[in-house]
């Protein structure tokens, strides 16, 4: 989504917005661990998405060859910093940049673990598990758009890391598959869910070829 930073101003714009929607809860919490309330918490992470799609961000990042990831905490701290007090300016009422889905953050939120870890740590572990999240539904969306959606659901503790209390053998036999063919279908889910993972990493980077470090860096946050 980066590289879309070298097209025309709608083109990146959007692509940026839409970076925006999927991992504003990374940032909510990390601007609540930093100490503020729901409320200002929602003001300021506002605040910061419409100042952040006002400006030509996307290009700017593409040209520095950064990681988006890297790029929002950079830029969220130094909006914490010079204008703590202007961002409170922005009415809850009106004038919203991205759906925050408030009732959600805050119960989401209130779920965090009690984590010694800094607002920086808990910051890129939400961020991590946001990107999971969002291929997940890119390929359950899949799924449905073929009519295939009971055929997802079936199999998505393929990728969720489940173990399914139906064998093998028994569970082909309930979808109307042979084994072989079940096993088929599971390695084509997790293929595709590759892909796709690997092509989402991809959006937030500005050079393809950090992607795999990206992922072995991201990984080795959800399992420290």
């Amino acid at each position: 989504m980066l590289t879309a930073g070298g097209g025309d101003g709608a083109q990146a714009q959007e692509a940026l917005a839409r970076l925006c929607r999927t991992y504003w809860y990374p940032l909510y919490a990390y601007v609540r661990g930093r100490g503020q309330g729901p409320e200002d918490a929602q003001d300021l992470t506002q605040e910061f998405f419409a100042r952040l799609l006002a400006k030509e961000s996307l290009a700017r990042i593409t040209r520095d060859k950064g990681k988006f990831r890297s790029f929002l905490l950079v830029s969220l701290n130094h909006f914490l910093t010079d204008e703590w007090k202007r961002a409170k300016a922005l009415k809850r009422a009106g004038g919203q940049i991205i759906s925050l889905d408030a009732a959600s953050a805050e119960t989401r939120y209130a779920h965090e673990p009690a984590d010694p870890a800094t607002p920086e740590t808990i910051f890129e572990k939400n961020w991590a598990l946001a990107l999971l999240n969002e291929v997940f539904e890119q390929l359950q969306q899949e799924y449905r758009s073929a009519g295939k959606g009971e055929f997802f659901e079936h199999l998505k503790f393929c990728l969720t890391g489940e173990r399914s209390a139906i064998p093998y053998v028994e569970l082909a036999s309930r979808m109307g598959l042979s084994e072989g063919a079940l096993k088929v279908a599971v390695h084509r889910l997790r293929q595709r869910y590759r892909e796709l993972l690997r092509a989402e990493v991809a959006h937030t980077l500005s050079n393809p070829q950090d992607v795999e470090a990206e992922l072995r860096y991201l990984f080795g946050v959800l399992a420290a």
